[in-house]
């Protein structure tokens, strides 16, 4: 419980002492696993996950089971489309999948519309995660839109170095297509010319994107 109060204190400084009492008291501790999904399409959430630590994907499936990346969540993130299932006892129409051992704690959903109304921090920081949220989502819309595949492949890397603060994605080329929705062949191609131009190191389900994010600074 030590290590809670301390993260909880780390990730939210901006929360009033009782809530912060609150949330340690009501909340349930979910360690989980790469990869590991905590919500899936259709499911309804009887619990409310906010990060305390490592990094989720939140993603949505077609009907031929394949990925559509929405956003990253990292620490001190929640998933506002999560929190509108909850409130509105609707099922999920996201998918919550770890993208690295994590650290979750679990929120029961009758208590979000009670500190909704007791505590003006925890409104202002659920209203704040929703305008990022709506954000990234907009991001994503674009990037569909109006991006070719290499410049989303860039997106994509970016936005993991900012939920993780890593430089090196640890996976395969197939991963990447899943979560980009195309093929693997592309995505290596794209690679190798990204490899050609020094933003990114190739090794065998190993990519360090450090060139990239280099160049960003």
């Amino acid at each position: 419980m030590e290590q809670i109060n301390h993260l909880l204190s780390q990730r939210f400084p901006f929360f009033e002492d009782e809530l912060r009492d609150e949330i340690e008291q009501y909340g349930q501790v979910q360690e989980i696993g790469k990869d590991d999904e905590i919500l899936r399409e259709g499911q309804y959430i009887k619990s409310f996950p906010m990060v305390l630590e490592g990094s989720l994907r939140v993603i949505r499936h077609d009907d031929e089971g394949n990925e559509l990346l929405l956003y990253f969540l990292k620490p001190g993130d929640v998933c506002s489309m999560a929190l509108t299932c909850c409130m509105g006892q609707q099922q999920s129409n996201i998918s919550a999948l770890a993208d690295e051992n994590s650290v979750l704690l679990r929120i029961p959903i009758e208590c979000l519309d009670k500190w909704m109304m007791q505590y003006p921090s925890w409104k202002t920081y659920m209203m704040y995660a929703y305008r990022k949220r709506f954000d990234e989502l907009l991001e994503t819309i674009d990037a569909i839109a109006f991006m070719d595949l290499d410049q989303r492949l860039e997106l994509f890397l970016r936005s993991r170095f900012k939920a993780t603060g890593e430089k090196i994605f640890s996976g395969t080329h197939q991963d990447i297509a899943y979560q980009l929705n195309t093929s693997r062949e592309v995505v290596s191609r794209l690679l190798k010319k990204m490899e050609e131009k020094g933003l990114v190191k190739l090794g065998r389900a190993e990519i360090d994107f450090s060139g990239l994010i280099a160049r960003e600074l």
